[in-house]
């Protein structure tokens, strides 16, 4: 169900009252189309965080203190890596939107209204 004009000015202003009052968190809470999540990294780091957690446990078991910090700070990594976002997906991305559209655009609204635009359209 579409927003009305009403909500749509509301949600505009909100929207430009948080960038105004926050600019640091209302770009964090923006699509960053730059950026997109690697199913590459998040394997990996699934991968590296059950071997730190496997180190871990050997560790424990074994009264072997540097094993079960080292299996820590594997699993660590694995956590870290695995929530790593990846740039090229998103630059591959974002570089067909603008060739598409003829410029590449920020602003969340104009996302939304883009992506209602395509579906009304019959585009995927």
């Amino acid at each position: 169900m579409p927003l009305s004009e009403h909500e749509q000015k509301l949600l505009e202003q909100l929207e430009k009252q948080l960038h105004e009052d926050d600019p640091k968190f209302a770009s964090s809470m923006g699509s960053d189309p730059g950026r997109s999540w690697s199913t590459r990294h998040l394997v990996i780091g699934v991968l590296a965080t059950l071997a730190g957690v496997l180190l871990l446990l050997v560790g424990v078991s074994m009264q072997l203190i540097f094993v079960g910090v080292l299996g820590f700070v594997v699993m660590g990594a694995g956590v870290y890596f695995a929530t790593m976002r990846s740039s090229a997906a998103g630059k591959a991305k974002s570089a067909g939107t603008a060739r598409k559209h003829g410029k590449a655009r920020s602003s969340f609204m104009s996302n939304l209204e883009e992506r209602w635009d395509e579906r009304h359209r019959g585009e995927p």
